[in-house]
């Protein structure tokens, strides 16, 4: 039933409060809500706006099932600062002890893009300000999807670690950090998954030619399996035994709390703007 005027008069002005006031206030809270998020990835040297370099955390790395890996990771805003591994060998009890190389960093991909995800929708954001009119509703859904998609990317890169093959691990610059050099059958990565901080080493031994094991290549992954096969240079390898080690990084914690209200405050004043669809080409 088409809506009498009294009814669409009303409905206008509630649209017009929406688009001028109600609007502003969300985009108010997601920049508060944002920035808070970014301090985290910032972690700022202690003291009120002090700038200078991150500071550094160090984490313990252990599995409850497990005392063959075990290490300390120093995290320094989005990079390893320093790495310090023992891993026992269980064949012959031998202890191996690997270190990053004093000169040496390895950024964390992961965390620098989730934060320039985050940087990115303030700035959408902030080029909204108070004295700016929403005109339409598509104005201000468009906006919001923007939002949404650098909050979702942001949220994905912490969630979906890169799947990787063996030869892309082996290849990695990570395995030249260390010193002493990593062993030849020994590979590691590390990487985010959720809030924590993961290291993986893979155990590895040579396929000997005569072989009667069908080889077949393993494909990409987040975590390889023992029986994983890889060829790397003129040899074939297995992995033997794999070793995951973790630890949570409680501000990576609050980041993805912060992504998850901001992503449910866009979506309630989208569902809002919805309601009013059919003045979406309205213009007050």
């Amino acid at each position: 039933m088409a809506a009498t005027a009294a009814e669409r008069a009303v409905l206008e002005e509630e649209f017009r409060w929406l688009l001028h006031d109600e609007v502003h206030a969300v985009l108010r809270q997601l920049q508060d809500i944002l920035k808070e998020a970014s301090l985290r990835f910032t972690l700022p040297c202690s003291g009120a706006g002090t700038e200078g370099p991150a500071k550094q955390e160090n984490f313990i790395l252990g599995s409850c099932s497990t005392d063959q890996v075990k290490g300390v990771l120093t995290l320094q805003g989005d990079a390893l600062s320093q790495a310090d591994v023992n891993l026992k060998i269980p064949r012959n009890n031998q202890l191996l002890h690997f270190a990053f190389r004093e000169d040496k960093q390895w950024k964390l991909q992961q965390i620098q893009d989730a934060r320039n995800h985050v940087s990115q929708a303030i700035y959408l954001l902030a080029n909204r300000d108070e004295s700016y009119q929403f005109r339409t509703g598509a104005e201000v859904l468009k906006l919001m999807d923007a939002v949404m998609l650098q909050l979702t990317r942001a949220r994905n890169r912490l969630t979906t670690p890169a799947t990787l093959t063996l030869p892309e691990i082996a290849a990695s610059g990570l395995t030249r950090m260390f010193a002493p050099a990593l062993p030849s059958d020994l590979l590691v990565n590390v990487y985010i998954n959720l809030n924590k901080l993961c290291l993986t080493v893979y155990q590895l031994h040579v396929l000997q030619p005569n072989s009667t094991k069908n080889f077949r290549p393993a494909g990409g992954a987040v975590l390889h399996s023992p029986g994983a096969m890889f060829e790397w240079g003129s040899q074939r390898l297995e992995v033997s035994h794999v070793h995951k080690v973790e630890c949570v990084i409680p501000w990576l914690n609050d980041a993805l709390v912060f992504f998850t209200v901001s992503l449910q405050l866009c979506q309630q004043l989208k569902d809002k703007i919805s309601v009013f669809s059919s003045y979406w080409s309205y213009r007050p």
